[in-house]
């Protein structure tokens, strides 16, 4: 499934978060949460998230063949596991799978967490860095969560923070948390890095972020995470719209 990033300045999407969905033959859609740490500790997560990655990129290839988004416009978010990250031929990994599908690296923005940086800073910083060369960007997921996020900034080649969602539920109505999305808006501008909000549920919740300087968001206010053919369509109904607008 594939989540939309929207740049509420513009209305624009800007990108899309690849998301793990297990369609469960008893309980129905069930979201990463429920089952993801089965998967880290079976090992069946290696062969789950090169998956992800390759049919994000497939995606991602078709989309740019077919001219629905933009090589500079539009960036392909995927999220990847402390235990893939650790495999030794990560790197050569992930340049295999944007060969073999025509997505430019600069495309690419792969989301990791805490957990990654914590196991083995060199190694996570070496294959970084690898990758950052190829054009390959990196996001901090769940921002704020982890105890020592600020440490690892200063070493670590990411370009953007992704603001965790368990902060923009409350913001609205929680001064605590309204202060760390602030707080985190303000370090992303003056570090320059990008920052995108999960999570957005309500026009109230969006408004906030805009009025803190947070524009790039992705949550079920815009669209609920599609499956691929379902996202296309959603990407070539809005390039139609714009079309009939620009005429008018």
């Amino acid at each position: 499934h594939f989540q939309a990033q929207v740049d509420c300045r513009t209305n624009q999407i800007t990108g899309a978060e690849a998301l793990l969905r297990w369609q469960h033959p008893e309980y129905g859609l069930l979201a990463p949460d429920q089952f993801v740490q089965i998967l880290e500790e079976s090992g069946m997560i290696l062969e789950v998230g090169s998956r992800i990655l390759d049919d994000a990129c497939k995606i991602g290839g078709l989309l740019l063949s077919q001219g629905l988004v933009s090589k500079d416009r539009f960036l392909m978010g995927v999220n990847v596991s402390p235990r893939q990250f650790r495999q030794s031929d990560f790197v050569e990994r992930v340049e295999h799978s944007l060969k073999q599908h025509h997505l430019p690296a600069t495309m690419l923005k792969l989301e990791i967490t805490e957990g990654i940086v914590i196991q083995n800073l060199d190694d996570t910083i070496l294959k970084m860095r690898s990758l950052r060369d190829l054009g390959v960007g990196f996001a901090m997921d769940d921002f704020g969560t982890g105890y020592s996020s600020l440490t690892y900034l200063k070493r670590l080649p990411v370009d953007t923070l992704k603001i965790d969602q368990s902060f923009v539920q409350d913001a609205t109505s929680d001064p605590n948390d309204a202060e760390i999305i602030r707080a985190i808006v303000a370090m992303a501008q003056s570090l320059n890095l990008h920052v995108i909000a999960e999570g957005v549920e309500t026009p109230e919740q969006l408004a906030f972020l805009e009025r803190v300087g947070c524009y790039n968001y992705q949550g079920y206010l815009f669209s609920e995470p599609l499956p691929g053919p379902e996202f296309e369509t959603l990407l070539q109904l809005r390039r139609q719209l714009q079309a009939s607008a620009s005429i008018e």
